[in-house]
């Protein structure tokens, strides 16, 4: 119960990591109400949870006004805002890439994530406190590790908007961190070649497979490491934890595995023999 009076909103919440981190919040005592454009889904997530779905598009600032209204109209209070919500971006090679898709990835990953910031924030500065959670990725860290160039640039965009809001709201006692996972175990790889949203959502088990040898921690990383950190910074545990972002990717930007390198040893040791 280490959320418990604590009230909070997760954008995005209607599957993936969004929706774990609902469940955990809700396991630890917090009153939720989360966000998604998928109205059948979020009524599922609702009823499972007891949390309060508002049907929304992140990237229109009326919506994240209106989902920011619905939690402190409820509860009267917003103790944690959590922006998660997100997808996949165009890919190709810069000459062929749609700066449409640039622009709607951008308006969904960082105008977003500065709209429901924007909104929160007056509630949280006059209530003496609060703790907002963006959620970011490994590919805003380091260039190669989304296959969208767009993906990686709205991330690290976001990562950056962390530092520089939590140095203005942590005066008024709000902190701002970020988490970036690496291979997370969930639907949107499949999406991001184009799958269908439902079908989707059925490839975790496929996706496990493949993300178990991509870092030094063989096995895939699941939507519960990322909702457990969530849990830790929306805590009073984190209370003087601000400005940061927590790379959760069981090692996957720190380097080759061991294992890689010792067998490129032996390569080069066979080339001279």
């Amino acid at each position: 119960m280490r959320l418990h009076d604590k009230v909070a909103l997760v954008t995005g919440g209607t599957s993936g990591i969004g929706r774990r981190i609902v469940e955990r919040f809700a396991e630890e005592g917090a009153s939720v109400v989360f966000s998604g454009r998928r109205a059948g889904l979020g009524e599922e997530v609702a009823a499972a949870t007891g949390a309060i779905f508002v049907e929304a598009d992140v990237a229109h600032e009326a919506d994240a006004e209106r989902s920011i209204a619905a939690a402190t109209a409820k509860h009267g209070r917003l103790d944690i805002l959590v922006n998660n919500a997100g997808g996949p971006a165009p890919v190709g090679r810069i000459e062929d890439l749609p700066l449409d898709g640039f622009d709607e990835a951008l308006a969904v990953h960082v105008r977003g994530t500065l709209a429901h910031l924007k909104h929160a924030a007056p509630v949280m500065r006059a209530q003496g406190g609060g703790s907002v959670i963006n959620l970011g990725s490994v590919a805003g860290h380091r260039a190669g590790y989304s296959s969208s160039l767009i993906y990686g640039v709205a991330k690290a965009a976001v990562i950056h908007m962390t530092r520089c809001a939590a140095m203005e709201l942590g005066e008024d006692s709000v902190r701002v961190n970020s988490i970036s996972p690496g291979g997370i175990a969930t639907g949107i790889f499949a999406k991001s070649i184009g799958m269908a949203v439902a079908d989707a959502e059925g490839t975790v088990e496929q996706v496990k497979t493949a993300l178990a040898k991509l870092q030094a921690v063989p096995r895939a990383g699941l939507t519960d490491d990322i909702a457990h950190a969530a849990v830790y910074l929306a805590s009073d545990e984190a209370g003087f934890v601000n400005g940061e972002d927590i790379v959760i990717d069981g090692g996957l930007i720190w380097g080759r595995r061991f294992s890689e390198v010792m067998a490129g040893g032996h390569a080069w040791k066979t080339l001279f023999e």
